[in-house]
């Protein structure tokens, strides 16, 4: 039997969450080919009311026969005990679960959370059809987990959202000839800010004086560890350190527009949309080799062994200055984004449903 509905469930519908984001793109190319197709959440933030139902609709009603489901794992959550429940053919989409060890001395909520989630994660096995993860780095914990049937589709995100026009004060605030470097990202301890920051420090004090660091990203739930890197800040006695927080789409597509380097120094990453939308801004990008990095960037940026301050600092002057090794670093990307656009996501969401349907 063909699948006639395929719904998909997620921890919590977020605005400017990749999951949710990837959530939402689904959904648009499975309505496209005229699958009747909802998003079950556990929660719902006001900006996203609309936009999907309550996850107690998902288990309450149950799904008939000829639906299909998509549970987007990405942390430990209540819904997950909903979809364990359930009986319909499920498809696993893995977006990989931080380390719990990361949130240590910073949230207890979520190293609860990220904790149960990584354990959680084989129970899913025998109850899934198909674990999909976003990268090889994370289909490699489905393997581990015992799940049977596992494959790569990478991250589906709405690129046409970059194109939305910055936002005018925000471009007007910091166009001042300063070299701007920009991360985003969450505001969370596997990121590693404070290293950005230290990075920073150096580049302000040895390479470039007029400069500024963009920090653009969702602290809340981390309030203690963003002190900690205000206070860092003042410690190291350096100017302009933009907190940005949470942004609309406009403002992050001006942060970008400003930016002459994008870093990253996470030590765990699943996947790095932000190196993606980074790349596609023409924004040269340097990031630390964990974790996806490497398979996320497929061959574009540059790639960092060590975080040595000094180190990066020199190098980011470089990048910056060097207009033939910054053309050189542009041109590996663009290549990069050339084979990220080569993948059909809409045509491979179709061939993971044919797979499932065939193996039931």
């Amino acid at each position: 039997m063909t699948f006639r509905e395929v719904h998909q469930i997620v921890a919590a519908l977020s605005p400017g969450d990749a999951v949710c984001n990837e959530a939402l793109v689904f959904q648009r190319l499975l309505r496209a080919r005229g699958y009747a197709s909802e998003i079950y959440a556990g929660a719902i933030a006001p900006e996203m009311t609309g936009l999907g139902l309550p996850a107690s609709d998902y288990s309450k009603r149950g799904l008939p026969e000829g639906a299909a489901s998509i549970f987007h794992f990405a942390i430990g959550s209540p819904v997950a005990e909903r979809v364990l429940a359930g009986t319909e053919p499920l498809i696993l989409r893995y977006h990989n679960v931080t380390p719990h060890e990361f949130f240590l001395g910073f949230s207890g909520h979520l190293v609860g959370l990220t904790y149960h989630g990584a354990r959680d994660l084989a129970r899913f096995a025998p109850r899934t059809s198909l674990g999909l993860a976003v990268s090889e780095f994370n289909r490699r914990d489905l393997v581990a987990a015992s799940f049977a049937a596992t494959e790569v589709l990478p991250l589906a995100m709405n690129m046409e959202a970059l194109d939305e026009p910055p936002d005018p004060v925000v471009m007007s605030q910091f166009q001042d000839g300063r070299k701007n470097l920009i991360f985003v990202g969450r505001v969370a301890p596997n990121k590693k800010i404070e290293d950005l920051v230290r990075v920073f420090c150096a580049y302000q004090r040895y390479v470039e004086p007029e400069s500024r660091l963009f920090i653009v990203g969702d602290g809340r739930g981390f309030e203690h560890y963003t002190r900690r890197l205000r206070e860092l800040v003042s410690h190291l006695r350096i100017d302009e350190v933009v907190f940005a927080g949470a942004v609309t789409q406009s403002e992050l597509n001006a942060y970008y527009r400003l930016a002459d380097v994008f870093l990253g120094l996470s030590e765990h990453e699943g996947y790095g949309a932000p190196l993606i939308e980074a790349m596609r801004f023409g924004i040269p990008v340097v990031a630390l080799d964990a974790g996806a990095v490497r398979e996320t960037l497929q061959g574009g940026g540059v790639l960092l062994t060590q975080k040595e301050p000094e180190v990066v600092a020199e190098l980011l002057g470089m990048v910056i200055r060097d207009k033939a090794l910054r053309d050189a670093v542009l041109e590996t990307q663009a290549a990069a984004l050339a084979k990220i656009r080569s993948v059909d996501i809409g045509e491979r969401l179709d061939q993971v449903l044919q797979r499932v349907e065939g193996s039931r």
